[in-house]
């Protein structure tokens, strides 16, 4: 069973009631363990009306949300008997399954609606000898004993008064020796 995100398509106008009423049937249903997250994906964007500068959120893809899911018969059925919504983008045909989103889709419609931010690349590995350049451990060198790409955090063992002690900082915070 993959977990893949969907895109759903819904009347004009109704992307948030349909964003709530499916989280509503989800819960109601019982399906937490195949439909994961709902989102209208929007971005903020600045408004000038009679000369007044405002913060409005647009929606990105108007008359769409995307569904995190476990696309089984039943997860399908949930959302698509969702009121407001008219269906699946990318199913070919009748009793077909619909096309899921690319990861770097995803990825994309995500960090432009500030769901996720972007992920820093990091070449560092275990055991490897680093520098700390910030915080109260600034100057400290150590090794890392573990990298969590996903947090962008890495845990660190550092020399302090003979012993080692594990910190963990964030990838910024440390360069390579």
């Amino acid at each position: 069973m993959e977990m893949n995100w969907y895109v759903v398509h819904t009347y004009s106008g109704y992307e948030n009631k349909v964003k709530t009423n499916l989280e509503k049937r989800v819960a109601s249903m019982e399906m937490t363990d195949k439909i994961f997250r709902v989102l209208v994906p929007v971005e903020e964007e600045t408004e000038v009306k009679n000369g007044k500068t405002k913060q409005v959120m647009r929606k990105i893809f108007p008359g769409y949300v995307i569904v995190e899911m476990v696309m089984t018969d039943d997860s399908w059925y949930v959302v698509r008997n969702t009121p407001g919504v008219t269906g699946f983008v990318g199913s070919t045909g009748a009793g077909s399954k619909p096309t899921p989103l690319l990861p770097e889709e995803v990825e994309h419609i995500l960090r432009q609606a500030g769901e996720q931010e972007p992920k820093a690349e990091t070449d560092f590995e275990l055991q490897e000898a680093v520098k700390v350049t910030e915080g109260p451990f600034a100057d400290f060198t150590g090794t890392i004993e573990d990298i969590n790409a996903e947090k962008q955090k890495i845990k660190v063992h550092v020399n302090m008064f003979g012993r080692e002690t594990p910190v963990e900082l964030e990838f910024t915070q440390v360069e390579k020796l």
